[in-house]
């Protein structure tokens, strides 16, 4: 029996802690903006050089306008418009409490399928939403937090979006993902999308020109290039292995561990307090959002 679903989210999660410790160092210095598009079109770069290698050609146009249709939406809104809200989260809070509200992801999941393809909602799920609402609580405002973090509450609403981003981002993934279509093309697909949304955004409201300047700092540069190829190329082609390969439940679970993996991060490079209450309360979200699949 082959894990190939539950490792390739084990490494997305890995993956995911990486990048946002990257973004979040690169986005102090430069703004969410500019690593939002800097991290995007590098990424764009390196996915299309794979296409090329692995299937010869440098776009997937094989794909169809119903599939182009989903995977256009989901980068759309999971890399243009989710990740934006994202980046200024890490920007805001710092990569663990921003990866830590993504575990809403899950329970953003279950209400749109309740919602609009016709799940059902137990009474046992809502029990496991209200738990990892709790445990977010818990960490958010625990002791010391709210010093350390003056736009708290900005920082919450953004970080929010970007879960409900990720989770719109991956239903539409999973529809263009259908009849197994291959992982990396469908994430061209979905960075060409984010791309194009991002340049024509930004050329409107006279942003591309300083976002783009910000680049030539270096040291933000190197971070946004290690966060592109963890994130929107590896990153992001292991999670649609995963949610390809794996039941959905157990690869989100798997894929929401970032958090854990962010506390002595957290702790020994951006020398934030992380007490018991943090420990405690990630795990207790973590175990909330896990059990949404599997009651």
């Amino acid at each position: 029996m082959t894990y190939l679903g539950e490792g390739a989210a084990l490494l997305t999660a890995l993956c995911w802690s990486l990048n946002s410790v990257c973004f979040t160092v690169a986005g102090r210095r430069v703004g969410s903006a500019a690593v939002n598009i800097g991290r995007l079109l590098m990424a764009w770069v390196a996915l299309v050089l794979v296409h090329l290698t692995l299937y010869g050609s440098a776009f997937p146009l094989q794909a169809g306008g119903v599939r182009l249709g989903w995977l256009g939406v989901s980068g759309l809104i999971g890399f243009a418009l989710g990740d934006a809200v994202l980046f200024e989260a890490f920007v805001l809070l710092g990569a663990r409490l921003a990866m830590l509200l993504m575990t809403l992801s899950p329970v953003f999941s279950a209400l749109l399928a309740w919602l609009f393809l016709g799940q059902s909602l137990s009474l046992a799920k809502l029990a496991a939403m209200v738990v990892t609402l709790g445990g977010i609580a818990w960490v958010v405002w625990g002791d010391g937090d709210r010093e350390a973090h003056p736009h708290l509450a900005r920082g919450i609403l953004l970080g929010v979006g970007g879960a409900l981003g990720q989770s719109l981002g991956l239903v539409c993934s999973k529809f263009g993902l259908a009849g197994g279509f291959p992982p990396v093309s469908a994430n061209l697909i979905r960075v060409t999308a984010g791309v194009a949304a991002l340049l024509l955004y930004f050329a409107a409201t006279g942003r591309l020109r300083p976002s783009l300047a910000s680049l030539r700092d270096g040291r933000a540069t190197a971070f946004i290039g290690l966060g592109a190829i963890t994130g929107p190329v590896l990153g992001v082609v292991l999670s649609l292995i995963a949610i390809a390969k794996a039941p959905m439940g157990v690869a989100a679970t798997l894929m929401s561990l970032s958090p854990i993996l962010l506390l002595p991060v957290s702790h020994f490079v951006f020398k934030e307090k992380v007490g018991g209450h943090a420990v405690l309360g990630t795990l207790l979200a973590l175990a909330g959002a896990a059990s949404l699949f599997f009651v």
